[in-house]
């Protein structure tokens, strides 16, 4: 197995079971969504990151 198969694995292990939802301009989201595509990401991934950044500084 590989470095990338046991990422993968590790991954599928961890299972999301919460939401989060928020209100913004549809302006805003439809430009974050749009960089997103273009920097061949998503918005989740983007979001998930900032979050995992923000309580790694802050908590």
């Amino acid at each position: 197995m590989t470095k990338k198969d046991d990422r993968k694995d590790k991954k599928k292990s961890v299972k999301k079971d919460s939401q989060l939802i928020l209100r913004l301009d549809k302006e805003e989201r439809d430009r974050f969504i749009g960089l997103c595509k273009e920097m061949d990401t998503s918005a989740a991934r983007e979001i998930r990151g900032f979050i995992r950044s923000f309580i790694d500084k802050h908590g």
